[in-house]
């Protein structure tokens, strides 16, 4: 199968449709003005429906299919720009566009690349965190009138555009093969949908094999609703007990719009503090407090990390309720796939295990969708408000025999666990596992380091590092934000290297830069530079980047140079200081107190600065100056 990527540019008089292979041959179809000698329908057809084509594109079930469909039948460049406008501008949906239109949905061989990558973010964006080497914005406005001149340029742009599709392709390479095994495996096209998309197919599928019909949309009967806590939900302690009263009567109201449950100020504004930890309760999970804190394993304490297994899908099952349409059936249906799961994990079928992890995790989503066969706000806030009371009930126990629990997110905690206390904690552990019908993973750590819950470096047993937010590898999911500066760090905590020496030796640019999306455009120097934007901090630069729009100063831009393409060779210029201070930054935020690298005086207000100006290293000096203590 030969995979061909499309994109598409449309203006009031040039229309270009732009196929490119994966040896980034391309063929383009283009009318300019009034002349379609450039446009071949026949041959756009013959592509499009070739047995041995698979058409990849980024939003082209939305953009791109409806827009070629439509210029196919409609060879005119103004009649296509008020076709392309209605959808951009209108948000007209595919179906909607092609029955207002006239036209019939073509019958290709197409993967929709948008809905498998994580996030929903822009092209631009995904491939900044690719890393690719050129990041190039829409290069005349979408308004223009466009010159003879100004078509090489839309040429460019638009190949530079179906390069980062195949980038991304690859990148999503794994997740495609996923969805084309489990595709074979239902009968249903699974390869251009989301996770949570693939989870209600498939639950489908399997809904109609058991009952052999169609679950049904259902509409809930209420506008709001109390949360009804499962028996075993209960706690020793009087400030617990109010926390659970609390929840039981706060009114679930749901959103007339978007159909999910606005968080009630009683719930948001319950403050729990359990031994010296404090937590919150949210529609999403449990969360502790914690900020700036490091803690180890030593002679005294281990650290210990317990995970619940399946934390969600188990939940789910525990609650023996009848989401949606599918009713009494859910409980069987989702079971099967659960033990199908853990069956094919224990075989070692790993297509099949992650295939069904997809279906298990992709549930849940569905449950506050209000378009979803699965929609069931009850079900949801029942499921998330009570795995955050369970695992409540769980440091409570461990509190109450005064083993610390000093981090709690979501479906785990951190516990510090007094040595001559580990018979107790396991003896709770197991207690609580048979009373919820959960069951938990153990990791232990030599050393947790945290900004916050959600911003994390844990240091495990055998010396590997398990970093979390923004401290963790740059991937689809994240911008990067100097990941040179979290490497550098992480391996300073965990095997002792200098900073400098990781970051001096570090000889590939993509790992000093930042990625930051700037709404309306962003302004270097009179020079714009475009929406998505990265840098790199150099030497001698000390201005800034700023918004088009309204000319304020982009955050964190002092000294950042754009750098939209890679270079093959190393820059000259890097601002080393620059990294080797932030890398001082994020050890103190961190709760590590050392500073292993100083060169010259910090950047004056920053943490490090002031932590030094605290233990009287720098005072002012005249003309309020800052020096060090000599």
């Amino acid at each position: 199968m030969e995979r061909i990527f499309l994109d598409i540019e449309v203006y009031r008089n040039y229309f270009l449709a732009l196929f490119m292979n994966d040896d980034l041959k391309t063929k383009r179809f283009e009318i300019f003005n009034h002349d379609d000698s450039g446009f071949d329908p026949d041959k756009i057809l013959q592509i499009i429906t070739a047995n041995n084509i698979e058409l990849g594109t980024f939003n082209g079930n939305s953009y791109d299919i409806p827009i070629l469909t439509f210029a196919l039948f409609n060879p005119n460049t103004a009649e296509i720009k008020r076709a392309s406008d209605r959808i951009i501008e209108r948000n007209v949906r595919p179906w909607t566009f092609y029955r207002d239109e006239g036209l019939k949905e073509p019958d290709i061989n197409h993967v929709d690349i948008i809905d498998v990558a994580p996030g929903m973010v822009g092209l631009k964006l995904y491939g900044g965190r690719m890393n690719t080497k050129r990041l190039q914005e829409l290069p005349i406005d979408p308004s223009a009138t466009i010159t003879p001149e100004q078509v090489p340029l839309l040429r460019g742009y638009c190949k530079n555009d179906n390069i980062l599709t195949r980038e991304l392709f690859d990148k999503l390479s794994k997740q495609l093969e996923l969805r084309r095994s489990m595709s074979s495996e239902y009968g249903v096209d699974l390869r251009s949908r989301s996770d949570a998309q693939i989870a209600e197919a498939v639950l489908k599928a399997e809904f109609s094999r058991l009952t052999g019909g169609v679950p049904p949309k259902t509409v809930p009967d209420y506008d709001s609703f109390l949360y009804d806590p499962p028996a075993y939900v209960r706690f020793s302690t009087p400030q617990l007990q109010n926390v659970l009263d609390v929840v039981k009567n706060a009114e679930m109201v749901l959103n007339d719009k978007t159909g999910h449950v606005i968080m009630p100020k009683s719930i948001a504004n319950l403050k729990i503090k359990i031994g010296d930890s404090n937590y919150k309760i949210g529609i999403g999970g449990l969360h502790s407090q914690e900020s700036e804190a490091t803690h180890y394993t030593d002679e005294s304490n281990v650290l210990i990390d317990r995970d619940v297994e399946s934390y969600y899908p188990r939940m789910m099952l525990n609650m023996n309720m009848r989401p949606g349409g599918f009713g009494v059936h859910f409980n069987t249906v989702y079971g099967k796939i659960l033990d199908e799961r853990l069956a094919a994990k224990h075989a070692g079928d790993k297509v099949k295990s992650d295939s069904l992890k997809i279906v298990l995790n992709g549930t849940f989503g569905k449950t506050s969708n209000k378009y979803s066969t699965l929609y069931s706000p009850d079900f949801m806030i029942r499921t998330t408000i009570t795995g955050q009371l369970t695992i409540l009930m769980l440091i409570e126990a461990l509190e109450r025999c005064n083993i610390p629990v000093i981090s709690a997110n979501t479906d785990g905690i951190v516990i510090k666990c007094p040595r001559d206390k580990l018979d107790v904690l396991n003896t709770i552990v197991e207690k609580w596992e048979k009373h919820t019908g959960l069951k938990t993973e153990e990791t232990r750590y030599r050393a947790l380091h945290s900004r916050d819950v959600n911003n994390y470096i844990a240091i495990k047993e055998d010396g590997s590092a398990k970093a979390k937010g923004v401290y963790g590898d740059v991937s689809l999911s994240k911008n990067p934000q100097n990941p040179i500066c979290a490497e550098a760090v992480s391996k300073y905590l965990t095997d002792g290297v200098d900073i400098e020496t990781t970051v001096r030796s570090c000889d590939d640019i993509c790992k000093f830069l930042t990625l930051r999306t700037v709404t309306g455009g962003a302004v270097k120097e009179g020079v714009e530079i475009g929406k998505a934007v990265r840098w790199y901090y150099a030497k001698g630069d000390t201005s800034s980047i700023h918004y088009v729009k309204n000319g304020n100063t982009v955050p964190r831009s002092e000294g950042a140079k754009p750098i939209m393409d890679i270079p093959d060779i190393f820059p000259d210029d890097v601002d080393y200081h620059w990294y080797l201070e932030e890398c001082n930054e994020i050890l103190m935020a961190l709760g590590v107190k050392a500073r292993p690298y100083v060169e010259k005086m910090p950047r004056k207000n920053s943490n490090a600065w002031k932590a030094l100006r605290d233990a009287g290293s720098i005072v002012e000096g005249k003309k309020g100056k800052w020096e060090w203590v000599k």
